[in-house]
């Protein structure tokens, strides 16, 4: 008996996911929990294994292609089984296969192509109008492209148009939602950084122990006793979170992710580390799982891991604050009233002026400040 596998909701939301790489062909014999296809959410590159075991008799696309939820993934059957796909009509989510090739007003009436064609189309000048396509239904393939002529401006080497991977897409989606939507405020102090950095080398004896720890365990009082900035704004309504997940930005080759340790408050400081080091892991290795980057209630940036430093960080949307530090310099200090030189970092907090107000705003970044200047005194 075939057994059709549909693409299953792997994340919050999910509604597509792009095949990054198949691991199996049709014809090849799968066991069960055997790895299929590495499908690229929004978030993460998840894999996904098979439930059955027996013959792959069908592919639901090439490497490259969008997949909906609901479509037809894989199947899997004995072998030499005749198989053939059920209507999309009878699903709640409509076919892959209808979606791709839907028709698009042009000059020259409806044409059918689907977007890789397009895009080669748009890279060669080639007006798709103009063109008869030789495909399913009239649609135009690459073919028709590669052997039309030109009818205007093609790509030369002098410059590439590329499309923006999937991450990249949704990135760009959720700042300019958040810029468009959130009022930011971005308030800054600087903080006498050495017994932050000489509480970090304590720790980093032990192995690796990342600064984001520290600066959680600073941030994490101050979402309690300021409860606006662990909250979401839904239209004239607040959600004030009682569980604290904090977010982290960790910079990967494929873009900027957040990744999230749950329940922040409830580990000590040396779990708190060892989380974030896996997460960063697995985000460099695009192994993060759906939940390793949902549900962020706050958010750290470290951009003085990059070598940076002061910034003006956009809040991540669904949060209302998000703070960010930069890297420590030898600077002129004031301690117990004689000058000394010590390494100082900026500080950075931006918050939603729809929900905090200065004064709050100055109030959670003083508290901050000062946790972090005396954070030898609140880590175990």
């Amino acid at each position: 008996m075939a057994n059709e596998f549909r693409l299953p909701d792997i994340g919050e939301g999910l509604t597509d996911a792009e095949i990054v790489e198949w691991q199996v062909k049709v014809g090849d014999e799968v066991a069960v929990d055997q790895p299929l296809v590495d499908m690229e959410t929004a978030k993460a590159v998840v894999e996904i294994t098979s439930p059955f075991a027996g013959v792959v008799l069908h592919l639901g696309g090439d490497e490259g292609d969008t997949v909906n939820v609901g479509d037809i993934l894989f199947v899997v059957g004995e072998a030499d089984e005749d198989w053939e796909p059920v209507p999309s009509s009878q699903f709640a989510v409509p076919s892959k296969k209808h979606e791709r090739i839907e028709p698009a007003a042009t000059s020259a009436g409806a044409v059918k192509a689907m977007p890789v064609v397009r895009k080669l189309a748009q890279e060669r000048g080639v007006d798709l109008a103009t063109l008869t396509g030789t495909g399913p239904g009239g649609a135009i393939t690459r073919d028709d492209v590669l052997a039309a002529t030109p009818t205007g401006p093609v790509v030369t080497d002098r410059e590439e148009r590329v499309q923006m991977s999937r991450m990249r897409r949704t990135i760009a989606a959720n700042l300019t939602r958040s810029w468009q939507e959130i009022p930011h405020v971005t308030v800054q102090a600087e903080v006498d950084a050495g017994k932050l950095l000489e509480t970090h080398r304590t720790f980093k004896e032990e192995g690796p122990f990342p600064l984001e720890a520290l600066i959680a365990r600073a941030a994490l009082p101050l979402l309690v006793e300021f409860p606006e900035f662990n909250a979401t704004v839904d239209g004239d309504d607040v959600i004030l979170k009682r569980h604290y997940d904090l977010g982290f930005a960790i910079h990967t080759e494929a873009g900027l992710l957040v990744a999230v340790t749950h329940d922040s408050d409830q580990m000590t400081t040396t779990d708190l580390a060892a989380e974030i080091v896996r997460l960063a892991a697995d985000a460099r290795d695009r192994k993060l799982q759906p939940d390793d980057v949902a549900g962020h209630t706050f958010t750290i940036s470290n951009i003085g891991a990059l070598g940076a430093g002061g910034g003006t960080p956009i809040i991540p949307w669904g949060t209302t604050a998000i703070v960010s530090i930069g890297r420590a310099k030898d600077s002129p200090v004031v301690r117990d009233g004689e000058l000394a030189i010590a390494p100082v970092a900026p500080i950075s907090l931006s918050y939603d002026h729809r929900l905090i107000d200065g004064a709050l705003g100055q109030r959670f970044l003083a508290g901050f400040v000062a946790n972090l200047e005396r954070i030898d005194e609140m880590v175990e």
